[in-house]
């Protein structure tokens, strides 16, 4: 498998050992279908290196990637200009790591990235949850005639898992097409965050969830750097502590994806990601050094 993968710079407190973690940080540098503003490829190198101007130790839960086995395996190797071969690569690596039951971490990228993760996720776990916080529906059918893009990828993602499945929150920019397909088709929520998903989460039980963060859900006061921002989102501090509340859920894999380090000089957008990416893997758990768990 990794001969798939280029590695540069490792995600702060990363653990050596591959076989001795359970959850594996993967970065899909793919730019390939964005509509406004390109560059996301450079996203999961930049998440990485700005990381280690953060602290391991998340005060909020009380717990320290120090303890943590989590692995950093690289960047996926993906050929510039092939979308279908890039989608396939990113699948072909999210199956050997579900089959090596592996928690996978996922950094984009533009959001496409998502889609061959779920088809993956989708076969290894029945009836699975999919949660995204994103500012944009990305429900259209086509997008200038394209079936796969980062504006038609939850769309693709309902005829996965099925649009009853899909949990979308923060959600305030789409076509009316999209907005009436939603509200016929998936779980939607406009705005806000915070609210209902504490009113989801007993809801869900223990299936299977997967967890989507498009860092333009929050607004571009807090995350400039992305490809296609949309004022009115979230705060920083609302996208964590919705990330903190789903530590009772059972998680089974996670990604953050649009982040654009050439639209942000002052690095916060992926600096924001780097924290969002720690309290994921301290909140979702995994093998700990100390042999204890996140229990």
């Amino acid at each position: 498998m990794f001969d798939l993968f280029e590695k540069q710079t490792g995600f702060m407190g990363c653990a050596e050992s591959y076989e001795e973690s359970r959850l594996v940080l993967v970065g899909a540098p793919m730019d390939l279908t964005v509509s406004f503003r390109p560059g996301t490829r450079f996203g999961p190198q930049q998440i990485r290196r700005v990381s280690y101007g953060l602290e391991e130790y998340s005060f909020d839960l009380d717990r320290d990637l120090a303890d943590c086995n989590f692995y950093d395996a690289g960047d996926v190797s993906l050929p510039f200009g092939s979308v279908q071969e890039s989608l396939r690569r990113i699948g072909l690596v999210t199956a050997k790591l579900l089959v090596m039951g592996k928690f996978p971490i996922t950094l984009g990228g533009e959001h496409l990235v998502s889609l061959p993760v779920l088809q993956e996720m989708a076969r290894v776990y029945p009836r699975l949850a999919v949660i995204v916080f994103d500012a944009h529906t990305d429900l259209r059918e086509d997008y200038l005639g394209e079936e796969y893009s980062h504006a038609t990828v939850m769309r693709r993602v309902t005829e996965v898992v099925g649009g009853c499945n899909l949990y979308q929150f923060g959600i305030r920019s789409g076509t009316k097409a999209e907005f009436d397909f939603a509200r016929q088709n998936t779980n939607l929520h406009l705005n806000e965050l915070i609210a209902p998903l504490q009113e989801l989460i007993p809801q869900l039980g223990n299936r299977p969830v997967y967890v989507s963060v498009d860092i333009d859900v929050v607004d571009p006061a807090y995350a400039p750097g992305t490809g296609a921002p949309e004022p009115g989102g979230c705060t920083s501090a609302e996208i964590i502590k919705a990330i903190h509340l789903l530590d009772s859920l059972n998680v089974v894999g996670f990604d953050l994806v649009e982040v654009c380090p050439p639209y942000d000089q002052s690095e916060r957008t992926a600096l924001l990601a780097a924290k969002l990416v720690r309290e994921a893997i301290l909140t979702f758990g995994g093998t700990m050094r100390s042999g204890k768990t996140n229990d």
